[in-house]
């Protein structure tokens, strides 16, 4: 054999050996992957199911406590006590007509009853007994005694803060948010957490950890998120008083879908410093920790106890600027703007009528109301609240929902999250001829391509907000009366509806303070007028929006209250304004 034929035996030969080395490489890194992702999701599922355990022996440990006080304590009232409003339940546990101890465990109670029914609790804090042996300590607070419920993103020492994801469980708190600080050191007794989405940025409520909530009016629909636990419980009658946060309507939503009163003050009106979120840095479109409960004096009452020295000395970046009782107390007419279709969402029967029913109600007691509209709303929902939010290209949120499954309520939200921005470009140009709102949404979606166009576009947030308040002064406005989204949607449209947060989310971008009051009902005759709903645009999203608000008769509706910056006070002075005026109407009603 001459050295050429054994140097192609040599190369020939080997082939087949080299053929089998790769494939068996190839074969084995697989694999390899296969094991990693299926231990990954095996670590998560049981980090799941942990924290379903952790939630079940704080609720088993929590009825076993209840069934101990009413043994001990026959003579409770407890249907006296969840009857009473904040204010005279505060009343009556300062002068000793009830003692905190029977109003704790009466709620316990509630919410315990409430939350077999709408799972909204994702864990009972059991060290609210500790604080109830002590509570007397803090008598001289402004909400001495009063159990508070909190959103699960709120910091408590010793508890998770997941946001619904499974990156963040098992990573404790290691102290209490400011908030939570603040309201014990106020006599209030944080008890229970609430449940959200999956990320926070939903306004659906359901998570893999968790599960999904009901609304307490309807099964069938879904409490609103993001604070969409606390919405059913305060309004399943299980809270007296609620703290949410609100990043796009995420207070107000769950509060007009189920049947209470909200509010989302000027962000940073209120420490954010030790609440959790998924988007954190991103700084567009502000979020508030906000009040939900009741009624608006709960609302006022507990801005009151917040905004105190202990606050501003906790979070020196809050303003120090107390609650202003006079402004809230205040009985001058206003001047009044409103608009009943901002039109970008056409707002659903009800959700018309419930406004213009309110002007007509604040026009007869002696209000000045004025039309307003709010200027370029389509740029601004795309090129500033969208392009905003996702900044980053949808980076940030995905990356925190890695390592376990997409909830029901978030898989079609994220869908076009997960294409590559050449896909959203091309989509977006096949898209606008035939749908160009949803094409402006898929481009806005691309987020911003540098630094110098993240700070072109924070330019041109402040710009808008300038334009608003120009139109604002223009108008000589007081206040600012608007539609409120509703009814509540059938479950799983959320996810589907982005765009219907039009008339809340632009009062985050503004960094305008807001709140909802319910001010009706859905009727039969608003049922048989959406059948012939088609929206502004005649799109998918006006076809889907239809769908996700029909079966509503029955179910509550709200109008959203609006005040420029810093002026909290004058927005839920306006607030308990609309409330008063419904509430009298509904007596009139009752009596004739």
């Amino acid at each position: 054999m001459d050295r050429m034929d054994t140097y192609k035996q040599l190369i020939f030969g080997a082939k087949p050996k080299w053929t089998a080395i790769l494939t068996a490489t190839a074969c084995g890194a697989s694999a390899l992957v296969l094991l990693l992702k299926w231990f990954e999701h095996h670590q998560s599922w049981k980090k799941i199911q942990r924290a379903k355990v952790r939630r079940e022996k704080s609720l088993q440990r929590a009825e076993h406590a209840v069934c101990q006080f009413k043994e001990s304590h026959p003579e409770t009232d407890t249907s006296l006590i969840l009857s009473l409003a904040l204010a005279e339940l505060s009343k009556q546990l300062k002068d000793g007509t009830l003692t905190p101890q029977a109003v704790f465990h009466s709620y316990m109670e509630k919410t315990l009853e409430v939350n077999r029914r709408l799972n909204c609790c994702t864990e009972v804090l059991l060290e609210s007994w500790d604080q109830l042996e002590d509570i007397d300590s803090c008598k001289d607070g402004l909400l001495y005694g009063v159990p508070v419920s909190i959103k699960e993103n709120m910091g408590y020492k010793g508890h998770d803060s997941t946001c619904g994801v499974i990156c963040k469980l098992e990573l404790p708190a290691t102290g209490d948010s400011v908030v939570v600080e603040v309201l014990k050191r106020q006599g209030a007794i944080p008890f229970v957490k609430t449940n959200v989405p999956q990320g926070l940025q939903n306004y659906d409520c359901g998570n893999p950890i968790y599960g999904r909530t009901l609304n307490p009016h309807s099964p069938q629909k879904t409490p609103g998120g993001s604070s969409g636990g606390e919405g059913a419980l305060i309004g399943g009658g299980g809270s007296v008083l609620g703290i949410g946060s609100d990043i796009g309507g995420s207070i107000r939503i769950p509060s007009s879908f189920c049947g209470i009163c909200g509010f989302k003050p000027t962000s940073n009106r209120l420490s954010l410093r030790g609440a959790s979120s998924c988007t954190r840095g991103q700084k567009s479109v502000l979020s508030s920790l906000g009040p939900m409960a009741r009624d608006v004096d709960s609302l006022a009452l507990c801005m009151q106890a917040l905004l105190c020295d202990h606050m501003f000395t906790l979070d020196p970046m809050v303003p120090p600027i107390p609650f202003n009782q006079q402004v809230y107390q205040s009985s001058k007419p206003l001047r009044i703007g409103y608009y009943e279709d901002d039109g970008y969402t056409m707002p659903s029967p009800s959700m018309g009528r419930a406004l213009r029913e309110t002007k007509a109600l604040l026009e007869r007691a002696g209000h000045t109301l004025v039309s307003f509209s709010p200027p370029r709303l389509f740029y601004a929902m795309h090129e500033l609240v969208v392009r905003g939010i996702v900044a980053d290209g949808c980076t940030t949120l995905l990356s925190n929902l890695k390592g376990g499954p997409v909830d029901p309520c978030l898989r079609v939200q994220i869908i076009p999250y997960r294409l590559p921005r050449t896909v959203k470009k091309i989509l977006s140009i096949l898209l606008k001829p035939i749908f160009p709102r949803i094409a402006a949404a898929m481009e806005s979606l691309r987020g911003v391509g540098s630094v110098q166009d993240l700070w072109r576009q924070h330019a041109d947030v402040e710009d808008y907000m300038h334009e608003v308040i120009a139109e604002w002064r223009r108008c000589e406005l007081d206040v600012l009366l608007c539609p409120m989204m509703g009814p509540a949607y059938n479950h799983n449209y959320p996810g589907k509806l982005t765009s219907a947060v039009s008339y809340t989310i632009l009062y985050n971008l503004l960094n305008f303070p807001a709140g909802v009051v319910p001010v009706s009902t859905v009727t039969a005759e608003d049922e048989e007028e959406l059948r012939h709903y088609k929206g502004n645009y005649g799109d998918l999203w006006d076809k889907l929006y239809k769908k996700a608000v029909t079966g509503g008769e029955e179910l509550p509706v709200a109008v959203q209250c609006v005040a420029l910056p810093w002026q909290d006070e004058l927005c839920l002075r306006f607030m308990r304004e609309v409330e008063m005026l419904v509430r009298r109407r509904d007596e009139e009603m009752r009596e004739g």
